[in-house]
């Protein structure tokens, strides 16, 4: 389908963002200051306990909420800044948000085919080219023989299938997920992974992935790390390296924090091919 349905990506930025929920009993930070750059048609896992902020992030790039401060831009839209018809619009073309629980996505009683049509009857008004056909997409997704099939019949993990295909339905430009894989085996696992694969490959959509499944982040060419509402380590193709902020700030690995307690000082030493941090030498 790439031919006739393939994508231009949207960029994304973020910025110094902070996020607050307003709390009864004090306010909860959510973000702190997190500084991302995901170039268009990129595929990107975020990874991160519960509690870490990452859905919060997924949320600040869906347009659901704005920043308590910074700035979240995707594409040429400022997130902070969008009105209510920019929002209709931003929603409409250029971002699709896939949540956790399959149920929230479809309609159970209705058959798949209904479903995309049914994703689809909203989505076309503020695109400036057509969508393929609900048949068209479900066969580019190799997903044409479930399409006679209510929704509610199906195994987990092929409502999993669907539920991307919804998110795909109206063509966004970046497509969100919020973990895919959870309560799924292996199988369904790695079938739900190839779809996605297929979504940014040959659609072409930017891909954001919430996960906290170290295994999925792992087969995503770059994931990024978030604890305690900041970016920590980025992985690039199973190498890990630690991401120093646009403050100058920097967190590092759980394994490394271990052995480096609060309050330990490090030497910084510049040389030819980078820069080292290390413990300076006990006195003699």
């Amino acid at each position: 389908m790439r031919s006739t349905s393939a994508i231009v990506g949207v960029d994304v930025r973020c910025e110094s963002v902070v996020y607050i929920y307003p709390m009864s009993d004090g306010d909860v930070v959510a973000l702190r200051g997190v500084d991302l750059d995901i170039e268009a048609g990129e595929s990107v896992a975020i990874l991160g306990p519960s509690g870490s902020g990452k859905s919060t992030l997924l949320s600040l790039l869906a347009g659901l909420v704005k920043p308590s401060a910074g700035l979240v831009r995707v594409g040429s839209y400022d997130v902070s800044q969008m009105t209510r018809q920019q929002l209709m619009e931003f929603r409409g073309a250029t971002v699709s948000l896939v949540l956790q629980s399959a149920s929230m996505n479809l309609l159970p009683y209705a058959t798949v085919l209904e479903n995309v049509q049914f994703a689809q009857s909203g989505g076309g008004r503020h695109r400036d080219r057509p969508l393929p056909s609900p048949t068209e997409l479900l066969a580019g997704l190799g997903l044409s023989r479930m399409a006679p099939q209510p929704v509610a019949t199906l195994s987990g993990g092929d409502q999993r299938l669907i539920a991307l295909a919804m998110g795909m339905a109206t063509m966004p430009r970046m497509l969100l997920v919020d973990e895919p894989t959870s309560e799924l085996d292996p199988e369904s696992r790695d079938r739900v992974m190839a779809m996605l694969f297929e979504i940014n490959q040959e659609f072409g959509a930017t891909l954001v992935i919430v996960t906290h499944d170290p295994a999925v982040a792992t087969v995503i060419p770059r994931s990024v790390t978030i604890r305690d509402g900041r970016v920590g380590t980025e992985g690039r193709r199973g190498e890990e390296f630690v991401v120093i902020a646009r403050d100058g700030t920097l967190q590092l690995p759980p394994a490394v924090l271990q052995s480096l307690p609060p309050g330990t000082l490090l030497r910084l030493r510049a040389h030819s091919t980078g820069v080292d941090l290390r413990k300076p030498e006990s006195p003699q």
